[in-house]
This record gives C-alpha cells, structure tokens and sequence, in this order.
C-alpha cells in the first residue's frame, strides 16, 4: 500500500515539476509584443532583449521565450 502512495506522491512531483517550466514571471500583453519584435530583430540575444524591458532579466526573458514558444513540444 505505501508503493500505491509512493507512485501518486510521484506523479504530484511530476506535476509540479512541470508547471516549473512553465514561465512563473506574469508579463503584460505590451511586454510579450515587445519581446516578440526585439527577438525578430536580434535572435537569441536576452540580454538584449531585457535591456530594452526596465526591471527585467535575460533570465526571466529566456524562460518566458522558450516556455511560449518552445517547438520540442
């Protein structure tokens, strides 16, 4: 029974650990539009990117970039 109670603890785990991939920094509509034509313009270049965002990271960019439009989905 405790393998039963194991596996569900397991599966809550799973769960979390995915919703942690997803970004966990809300952006507003007119920095998702921001972030979206200064990558058109510059690639992959987050520090770019945040430099034009006040108060963001490259960090925080990478993460919202590749849990929106990650194409490994």
């Amino acid at each position: 029974m405790a393998d039963i109670d194991h596996s569900s603890d397991n599966a809550s785990a799973d769960s979390t650990e995915k919703s942690c991939q997803t970004s966990d920094v809300e952006f507003s509509e007119a920095e998702e539009i921001l972030i979206a034509m200064v990558y058109n313009l510059v690639g992959e270049r987050w520090s770019l990117i945040a430099g034009r965002i006040p108060g963001r990271t490259a960090e925080e960019i990478e993460k919202y970039w590749t849990s929106r439009y990650s194409t490994s989905q």
